[in-house]
């Protein structure tokens, strides 16, 4: 059958080079409800946008993770071993226009919210709230972080939660003991899957060599075990790999090692701010995050295999956000989560305030003392919300008429 609107083609066409059987799963998740759709379809977005640019307010250019929405917030173990709340997600990161970060965000309250089945009026009033507390922090110049000593609600029970957790328990959901004490990965159809023997034997050696010569980040470590990792929805047919890790000083202590594919930003042919040259995808994606977030997550660093660039870093547990269906009656604590993300959306600006064509910080603080263009961000995330929803159906249909086979 061939799809009536085009954005399924243009669905299609972006995921034609990825790997076919996870992109098939990516496909399977799309069509779950209207969030995961776009949380799963940044491209979309950011097309959509550049053609209707001139709508938003002209806003200063400053480092973007790309991709805000509810879901790329969460916490993270930094490299000094304490634990953050924070944006998680840097894969589209670039430098560009502050209003289009501020869109996507804003289009995810309206759309998120309408799949909790909270009310469009709160939806409308947390969307005011991210952009008051956006502004207002701006305007003070002072970036701001939250950890566990200083977080509050529902993001204070996350950090907790994290805190208190035991490595080893975390660990033994996803690896095995054998009677002669060897460690490696269980197979778990939609997280991780073993990998084909020469492809292993290939990553284990790429790793081993990097830890013993190549990163001062990564020595005194002996690689376990290796196996593909299955996570995200945007990422779903990227190449990513897990490592089962060995503290060679103290056996006791295992973890795990992330190895995830970079592509181009998702934004990149729509941007017209002059963007670094950059040594790689891994790197621009890497260094955008270091940037922006106060304290850099464990263990990040690039490397290259076969062709292609990656990100490595420790890995982190995905439970770790925010779980918004849990609190979707508690309209208060909802709140006091989308201040806390504005709060940080805002820091993460201030940081990187000046690098590399963003932005100097005086006039970020002069943008954020002037709130006469609010009114039409949230105005074309209202009006974008609805057209996620045409697309959501329209792509449902199709993905349920066998489009997509």
């Amino acid at each position: 059958m061939a799809a009536t609107n085009t954005v399924s083609n243009r669905i299609k066409a972006f995921n034609a080079d990825l790997l076919p059987k996870l992109v098939e799963r990516k496909y399977e998740l799309l069509s779950e409800d209207p969030f995961r759709f776009y949380r799963g379809t940044c491209h979309i977005f950011y097309e959509d946008l550049a053609k209707t640019a001139s709508t938003l307010p002209a806003t200063p250019d400053v480092w973007l993770s790309g991709d805000l929405h509810l879901e790329n917030f969460g916490s993270y173990k930094g490299d000094n071993r304490l634990v953050y709340f924070d944006i998680s997600d840097f894969d589209e990161g670039i430098l560009g226009p502050a209003s289009w970060e501020l869109a996507r965000m804003i289009t995810s309250i309206f759309v998120g919210f309408e799949t909790l089945k909270i009310s469009f009026k709160n939806a409308g009033k947390c969307a005011n709230v991210f952009l008051k507390t956006y502004t207002e922090t701006l305007a003070t110049g002072k970036a701001r972080r939250i950890e566990l000593e200083t977080a509050s609600g529902i993001v204070r029970e996350l950090l907790e939660k994290v805190s208190n957790r035991k490595q080893r328990e975390w660990l033994e959901k996803r690896i095995k003991e054998d009677k002669n004490g060897n460690f490696a990965f269980r197979e778990i159809g939609d997280k991780q899957l073993e990998l084909k023997k020469d492809l292993k034997k290939l990553l284990i050696h790429h790793i081993t060599n990097l830890t013993l010569y190549n990163n001062d980040k990564l020595d005194n470590f002996k690689v376990l075990d290796a196996c593909f990792r299955i996570a995200g929805t945007g990422s779903l047919g990227l190449k990513r790999y897990i490592f089962l890790i060995e503290t060679v000083t103290d056996k006791k202590r295992l973890w795990l090692l992330d190895m995830k594919q970079a592509r181009r930003s998702s934004l990149s042919p729509y941007i017209n701010a002059k963007q670094p040259v950059w040594e790689s995808e891994a790197q621009r994606a890497i260094s955008i995050k270091f940037r922006m977030q106060d304290v850099p997550e464990a263990l990040l660093t690039t490397t290259n295999f076969k062709g292609d660039t990656y990100i490595l870093q420790e890995m982190q547990p995905t439970e770790d956000k925010i779980d918004f269906h849990q609190v979707e009656d508690h309209y208060s604590r909802i709140y006091e989560a989308i201040h806390d993300m504005a709060m940080l959306t805002a820091s993460a600006q201030l940081r990187s305030a000046g690098m590399r064509g963003s932005a100097v910080a005086d006039d970020l603080m002069n943008y954020g003392k002037n709130d006469t263009w609010q009114k039409q961000i949230v105005e074309y995330a209202k009006d974008y919300a609805e057209q996620v929803k045409k697309d959501y159906l329209q792509y449902s249909n199709d993905y349920k008429h066998h489009f997509f086979r």
